[in-house]
């Protein structure tokens, strides 16, 4: 097993490299990138100090040939400028080199425009994405594992068709339409103001005691929780369910039952501990699943400050520190976490081996 962890960590070193070596081509081909976007502004604003409408030819013809769009009558030495400012002055090979060798050391650089280090302000962000991760994938464990249990025990009676019906709105309708129908609902929208609109703890938070402080965390987090775990408890419970139903049929269970075993028994003793396994062993990717493709349209409906909503606010600004450092942390946290889940299918089920598999 230590053999094939060793294998599993020098595995994620490439893995990181051609993930941030695509997305770093796929960047410079990209319009719209920061000088553009300043260029942009500035031009929106007619800042005569920089535009020179009326300037020299020379001016108008390096302008005019500026691999910029936008850049049409502004001052070349301003470009450059630009440039020499967000690290563009260097040739692409030499920036992705230095990135790499940055990013080894964990130094992701300053943000273009909140002027502090990227890692300073992932690590900020990344307990409010943390935290709606874990109660989210607790919540949809505890709801889904007894709810499959129980619609594989009672297969075919009105219980497991009526919620199977549930469980097609839960799959058929995505989280985020469901955190838009909450608010409506219950957050001033149209109808009842029970719980706040934005944010996960109250302005004045560090004032409270630690019970009100408690509270009122749990207060903020009601509906985006439960937006989250409406729109993703439903895979669970089906894998729930076809695992129960997968080892109900086996012949150990006949054995058991012709043993006079109690139907209890039989379902705690037997069938719950090998129906579990893939149920179990899969919470680290589950938690991956949910933190991913959940985190952001619920942070950003929400107010939510955490890692989705900043990697968004980075897309639109263009601030190329921070969407590759989110990037990058979100890859290697995936890619440990993986290797988590991996370890403890092993724990779960010691007939697991990957010693004789291949990586």
């Amino acid at each position: 097993m230590a053999a094939y962890i060793a294998r599993r960590i020098l595995l994620i070193i490439p893995t990181l490299l051609g993930i941030l070596t695509l997305n770093f081509i796929i960047i410079q081909f990209a319009p719209g990138g920061p000088v553009e976007r300043a260029i942009a502004q500035m031009s929106g604003m007619g800042n005569e100090a920089t535009m020179r409408v009326s300037g020299s030819d020379a001016t108008s013809q390096d302008a005019s040939t500026s691999a910029y769009r936008g850049a049409q009558g502004v001052d070349p030495k301003y470009i450059k400028e630009l440039e020499r400012q967000f690290g563009f002055d260097k040739p692409p090979l030499e920036r992705y080199l230095k990135m790499l060798g940055d990013y080894a050391r964990f130094d992701f650089g300053k943000s273009f425009y909140q002027e502090r280090p990227v890692v300073n302000i992932i690590v900020s962000k990344m307990p409010v994405s943390i935290s709606i991760g874990l109660w989210t994938t607790l919540l949809i464990y505890l709801i889904s594992i007894p709810l499959g249990i129980t619609k594989a025990v009672k297969d075919g009676t009105a219980f497991d068709i009526w919620t199977s019906a549930v469980i097609i709105v839960g799959y058929a309708v995505p989280a985020f339409l469901f955190a838009v129908l909450l608010i409506i609902l219950f957050a001033g929208g149209s109808y009842w103001h029970i719980f706040p609109l934005r944010g996960l703890v109250s302005e004045n938070w560090t004032t409270f005691s630690w019970f009100h402080k408690m509270t009122d965390y749990f207060w903020h987090i009601t509906l985006p929780i439960t937006a989250n775990v409406i729109g993703g408890f439903a895979s669970l419970t089906m894998l729930t369910k076809n695992s129960f139903l997968d080892e109900i049929n086996k012949l150990y269970v006949m054995t058991a039952r012709a043993k006079g075993l109690t139907e209890r028994r039989v379902l705690i003793g037997h069938v719950f501990r090998n129906a579990m396994l893939i149920v179990i062993a899969g919470f680290p990717a589950a938690f991956i699943g949910i933190l991913f493709t959940g985190a952001l349209l619920i942070e950003i409906i929400f107010s939510l400050d955490g890692m989705g909503l900043l990697g968004f606010d980075a897309i639109l600004n263009r601030d190329y520190p921070i969407m590759f450092g989110t990037l990058y942390m979100f890859s290697l946290l995936g890619l440990v976490l993986n290797l988590v889940s991996d370890v403890t299918y092993t724990l779960v089920d010691p007939r697991i081996d990957f010693e004789r598999r291949d990586v």
